[in-house]
C-alpha cells in the first residue's frame, strides 16, 4: 500500500507544481498529456500484474527457475511493446490529441509535453515487469524504497524545472521521463544482486524460458489482461474528453480530482497486489482454507482503509484540491464536485481486491466479462446523464466501479469451487 502511495506522488507532484503558475490552460494541458500518457501504457499494465501472479504461483510451487524465466519473458515483451511504440510515435501523438479532442493552444501544449515524456515508454514497460517480479518474490519493502526514492527525484525536478526554471509544461515532462529512468536503473540493480535475479541473465537463454506451453500460459494471460486494461483505459479516456468539452476550467478541476482519487486507487491497489500474492500461492500450494482467508482479510482491510480515505476526502477534500492551484476559477469548481471525490473509495474497493483475486488465481477472463458489462453500464449512463453535464459524468464513473465490483462478487463463489476442485 505504501508502495502505491509514493507511486500517486508522481501525478500529484506534477499537478501541484503545474498549479503553481496559477494557468488552467497549462493545467488542463499537463492532465490531457497525462491521460494520453495513462492510456497508451496502462493497456501495457498487464506486465506488472501477470509477472506478479506467474511469480507468486512459481513461489506457492518452490519452483525458483521458474521465476527467473518469468521475468526474463516480461523483460522480452517490454523490449519488444517499447520498440513497436517508439516507431509508432509519429503516428500515436496526433491520433491521441484527436480522441482527447484537445484542440488550438491546449493541443500544442498538451503536444509538446507529450512529446517529451513519450520517450519513458520503454522504462516504464521494463519497470512494470521488474516491480511485479519483486512483488510476487514477497521483496515489497524494495519497491517502496525505489518508489520513494523516485518520487524524491521527480518532486526535486519539479520544483527546480518548473517553479525556478519555469520550463513549465516541458519541465513536468522531463521531471517524469528522468525519474522513470532512475527507478529503472536501481530496480535493475536490486534484481541482479540477487542470486535468483542474476538466474535471469541465464534464462534468456535456455530453452525452456520458450517453451510453447509456458508461452501459451503468457500469453493467454496477458492478453485477457491486456483487453481488460484496454476496457479500462476507454473508461478514463471517455471520462477525460467528456471534462475538455466543458472548457479549460472544468478540465483542471477535474484532473486534480482525478490525481486525488489516483491516490485512494493506488492505495486500494495495494490490497489488490496482496491479494494477487496472497492468491496466487494458495492455489499454488492447492490450499482452499489458505485462499478463502487470503480474500476475507484483503477485503475487510481495503474496505477499512476505504472508509478512512472517504472519511478524510469528506472532512478536507475541498481544503486539499485547493492546493494544487492558485486559480480561483479552478479551485471553485474543484469544490463543487469533491463529494464525488469522497464517494469513490468506498465504491471502488471491491473491485480492487477481487481484481487482485481474479488476477492471482488466472481468472482472468471472468474480470474481462465483468469489465465490458461495466463499460456498458458506464457508456449507457454518460448518454443518459449528459443533460446533468459534469456532475452527470462523475456520477457514471462512479457506478462504473460498483458495476465492476457487483459483477465480479457473483462470478467469485463458483470460481473458487471450480479451481479447488480437485484439491
Amino acid at each position: 500500500m505504501l508502495t502505491n502511495v509514493a507511486t500517486a506522488l508522481f501525478g500529484l507532484a506534477d499537478m501541484w507544481a503545474i498549479g503553481r503558475l496559477g494557468d488552467a490552460p497549462a493545467q488542463g494541458a499537463v492532465e490531457l498529456g497525462a491521460k494520453f500518457m495513462m492510456a497508451l501504457l496502462n493497456v501495457f499494465n498487464f506486465l506488472r500484474t501477470s509477472t506478479v501472479a506467474l511469480t507468486a504461483q512459481g513461489a506457492g510451487r518452490g519452483t525458483t527457475h521458474a521465476q527467473a524465466e518469468t521475468l526474463a519473458r516480461a523483460l522480452a515483451v517490454a523490449l519488444g511493446i517499447g520498440t513497436v511504440l517508439l516507431l509508432a510515435m509519429p503516428l500515436a501523438i496526433p491520433f491521441g490529441l484527436d480522441l482527447l479532442g484537445a484542440k488550438e493552444s491546449l493541443r500544442e501544449s498538451a503536444r509538446h509535453y507529450i512529446a517529451i515524456r513519450y520517450w519513458a515508454a520503454p522504462l516504464w514497460l521494463g519497470n512494470c515487469a521488474l516491480v511485479g517480479w519483486l512483488i510476487g518474490q514477497r521483496l515489497v519493502r524494495h519497491v517502496l524504497v525505489v518508489e520513494v526514492a523516485a518520487n524524491l527525484v521527480h518532486i526535486a525536478l519539479d520544483m527546480l524545472l518548473v517553479l525556478l526554471a519555469h520550463w513549465g509544461v516541458a519541465g513536468v515532462a522531463i521531471a517524469t521521463l528522468t525519474s522513470e529512468c532512475f527507478k529503472f536503473i536501481v530496480l535493475g540493480i536490486l534484481v541482479l544482486r540477487r542470486s535468483d535475479g542474476r538466474g535471469v541473465l541465464t534464462s534468456f537463454a535456455a530453452r525452456t524460458t520458450w517453451r510453447r506451453r509456458e508461452l501459451a500460459a503468457l500469453f493467454a494471460l496477458n492478453r485477457d489482461l491486456f483487453l481488460r486494461t484496454l476496457l479500462l483505459t476507454a473508461a478514463m479516456l471517455l471520462f477525460a474528453r467528456s471534462g475538455a468539452q466543458d472548457g479549460p476550467v472544468t478540465l483542471a478541476a477535474n484532473g486534480i480530482l482525478f490525481q486525488l482519487f489516483m491516490l485512494a486507487a493506488l492505495i486500494l491497489d495495494g490490497f489488490e497486489s496482496a491479494a494477487q500474492v496472497l492468491c496466487g500461492e494458495a492455489l499454488g500450494a492447492r490450499e482452499r482454507t489458505r485462499f478463502d482467508k487470503a480474500v476475507r482479510s484483503s477485503m475487510l482491510w481495503a474496505g477499512a482503509a476505504a472508509l478512512a480515505m472517504t472519511l478524510a476526502y469528506a472532512a478536507g477534500g475541498e481544503v486539499l484540491a485547493a492546493r494544487f492551484t492558485t486559480d480561483p476559477a479552478v479551485a471553485a469548481r474543484s469544490a463543487t464536485y469533491v463529494p464525488w471525490l469522497a464517494v469513490l473509495p468506498l465504491a471502488s474497493f471491491t473491485s480492487f481486491v477481487l481484481d487482485g483475486v481474479f488476477v492471482g488465481t488466472g481468472w482472468t477472463r471472468a474480470m474481462l466479462g465483468t469489465m465490458a458489462l461495466a463499460l456498458a453500464g458506464y457508456t449507457l449512463l454518460l448518454w443518459l446523464l449528459h443533460p446533468l453535464g459534469n456532475a452527470g459524468l462523475w456520477s457514471a464513473f462512479t457506478v462504473f466501479f460498483l458495476l465492476r465490483g457487483a459483477g465480479q462478487l457473483v462470478l467469485t463463489p463458483r470460481k473458487t469451487r471450480s479451481s479447488f476442485s480437485t484439491s
